[in-house]
């Protein structure tokens, strides 16, 4: 369910913001316009919303600033604390994953995450798309951004560049987790009702909208 990664997050936890806004140089092509990308998702979302994986809570704030409502659900202690201390008493972050989690009482119309959903096998993207689109009403929506590819070559091509650099962590990051091709997820969408598009934003991010039928 993703969870066999809380310990890279539990490590990683006190240095994520300083890590995306550009101190690691080896991942700075994946977080190339990052905060344009969370925009992005919150100008998709609508206005009460569920939000996976919110990590230290960059994606959550922008939610809040923008005066909509987030049931935000989080795995990892440690990220929910510096998340919890970024927003103060604005909201209560939920103990889940994308999978297993708590069920909000108000109705939401958008289920939003960013730089999480590779954490599911295909089965799982499956599954969670299935629960997904039973959680909401028609026009109801999913918005996300992550690392996915277009083809198997370009996705090859960028653990030759990784390894070319020597970036070690990028081309082993690229090989363990389940980053998905584009033309394999699409179908997912569709067996579950929803009409999906997908944007490009850099060269491994992809903002996906996928509207419930």
């Amino acid at each position: 369910m993703g969870r066999e990664f809380l310990e890279v997050f539990t490590d990683w936890a006190d240095s994520y913001d300083g890590f995306i806004e550009g101190a690691a140089e080896e991942y700075s092509r994946v977080f190339q316009r990052y905060d344009e990308i969370l925009d992005e998702v919150v100008n998709r979302s609508g206005q009460t919303i569920i939000e996976f994986g919110v990590g230290t809570g960059n994606l959550t704030k922008k939610f809040l600033d923008k005066g909509k409502k987030v049931f935000p659900i989080e795995p990892s202690v440690e990220m929910r604390s510096i998340a919890s201390t970024k927003l103060g008493e604005l909201v209560t972050i939920h103990d889940g994953d994308l999978l297993d989690f708590p069920k909000p009482e108000i109705s939401i119309d958008t289920i939003a995450h960013s730089f999480v959903f590779h954490h599911l096998t295909d089965p799982e993207k499956r599954e969670a798309l299935r629960l997904y689109h039973a959680l909401l009403a028609p026009g109801g929506k999913m918005v996300y951004a992550d690392t996915m590819f277009l083809t198997q070559e370009a996705f090859d091509e960028e653990i030759r560049k990784a390894e070319a650099a020597n970036y070690l962590n990028l081309s082993a990051d690229l090989k363990r987790e389940y980053y998905p091709l584009i033309p394999n997820i699409q179908p997912f969408f569709v067996e579950q009702g929803f009409d999906v598009s997908f944007k490009q934003y850099n060269d491994f991010v992809w903002l996906v909208e996928a509207i419930k039928k």
